[in-house]
C-alpha cells in the first residue's frame, strides 16, 4: 500500500492568524487558526492527493484497506497545526468516559510540538497550585481563573504532553503541531471577555468543566528525551501516552523506516526533499500505512507519529 499525502482542512477563529499562510503556503482569503492536516473525524476529514484514492477521504481508504492500521481498527489520532495570533481560551477536554457518555465522541489528551514561538510567547498548562472546587467556581465567577494557571514560556523544539482535564490554553505568538486523541470537544472555562463574529460572548461550559477538570497542581508527564544518531540523522522521543507516540526526526540525508505494528504519520515541519518518490516541502503530511517502507532523502525537521502499542 503507497503513502498518502493529504490535503488539510483549514479553519478561521477568531484567534487565529497570518503565519500558517507564510510558513506552510496555506491559501485562504480569510485568517487561518487551524490547518487539520490528518483527520478522520466528521468535523473536518482529510483528503488524499494521490493515487488511486486521490480525491477520497482517509477515512474512505481505511474502510477499504483496514490492514493499513495494523492491530488496530479505528485511527486514533488527529493533527493540526495551529496558529495563535491571540490567546486560546482557557479550556479544557474530557476524558473517554465523560466524553463517550455524553459528547457521543472521544476524550482528549493531546500533544503540542512547538514550531515557532515569539519572544516572551508561551502556554497556560495545568494550575500553579492545588485548588478546591469551591476555589474553582469562586476564580471562574470573579474571571480571576488566570491567577491559578501554571504559565510556561515556550521556544520552538519544546513539547508538552496535555492530558485530558488539564486546564490549557495556547497564548498569543504560538505556532505548534498538535497531535491529539481524535476528538472534537472541548469545553471553554474562561475567554478573557472576547466577543465572536456575531457580536455576542461566545459560549462557555462551566459545568461540564467544573465535573472534568483537574484540580491539583500540574505534574509534566511528557518525558522528552535526547537526541539519538541514527543513520542520515537523528532521532528524540518527544513524548508517548496511551493512545500515541511522537518523534521528532531531523533527516540530513537520507532515513528510511518500516512500522510493521502500526500505521504511521508524518509532519513536515521544515524542509524539502523526496519520500518515497513523492516530493514534499515544509507542512507537507503524509499517512503511512503499516507495513510501508519509507525512504526519505533531503533535509528535513519531521514529527513522527503513530499508536503507541
Amino acid at each position: 500500500m503507497p503513502i498518502l499525502k493529504l490535503e488539510p482542512v483549514l479553519k478561521d477563529f477568531i484567534w487565529g492568524g497570518k503565519k500558517l499562510k507564510k510558513l506552510f503556503n496555506r491559501k485562504s482569503d480569510s485568517n487561518i487558526a487551524e490547518s487539520w492536516e490528518l483527520s478522520v473525524h466528521n468535523a473536518g476529514e482529510s483528503v488524499i492527493q494521490n493515487g488511486e484514492f486521490q480525491g477520497k477521504t482517509l477515512t474512505a481508504y481505511i474502510k477499504s484497506n483496514p490492514d493499513c492500521l495494523g492491530e488496530i481498527t479505528e485511527l486514533p489520532i488527529l493533527i493540526k497545526y495551529l496558529d495563535a495570533n491571540s490567546n486560546l481560551s482557557v479550556q479544557v477536554h474530557p476524558d473517554d468516559n465523560y466524553s463517550r457518555k455524553y459528547e457521543n465522541d472521544n476524550g482528549k489528551t493531546e500533544m503540542w510540538y512547538v514550531i515557532s514561538a515569539e519572544k516572551n510567547s508561551g502556554i497556560y498548562c495545568g494550575l500553579n497550585k492545588d485548588i478546591t472546587k469551591d476555589e474553582f467556581v469562586n476564580l471562574i465567577n470573579q474571571n480571576e481563573i488566570e491567577s491559578v494557571l501554571n504559565f510556561i514560556p515556550v521556544r520552538a523544539g519544546d513539547c508538552y504532553l496535555i492530558e485530558a482535564g488539564t486546564l490549557h490554553a495556547i497564548c498569543k505568538g504560538v505556532v505548534i503541531c498538535e497531535v491529539q486523541q481524535s476528538s472534537n470537544v472541548t469545553y471553554r472555562v474562561y475567554d478573557y471577555g472576547r466577543v465572536g463574529a456575531d457580536g455576542k460572548p461566545r459560549q462557555l461550559h462551566i459545568e461540564k468543566a467544573i465535573e472534568v477538570s483537574n484540580l491539583t497542581k500540574f505534574a509534566d508527564n511528557t518525558k522528552t528525551e535526547k537526541f539519538k544518531k541514527l543513520d542520515g540523522g537523528k532521532i528524540r522521543l518527544l513524548t508517548k501516552c496511551k493512545y500515541f507516540k511522537c518523534y521528532e526526526v531531523l533527516c540530513q540525508e537520507k532515513y528510511s523506516f518500516k512500522n510493521n505494528s502500526s500505521f504511521s504519520a508524518i509532519n513536515i515541519i521544515k524542509g524539502d526533499g523526496i519520500i518515497n518518490k513523492i516530493k514534499f516541502t515544509s507542512g507537507d503530511t503524509f499517512f503511512v500505512p503499516c507495513g510501508e517502507k519509507v525512504v526519505i532523502e533531503g533535509k528535513a525537521k519531521i514529527v513522527l507519529s503513530a499508536q503507541n502499542n
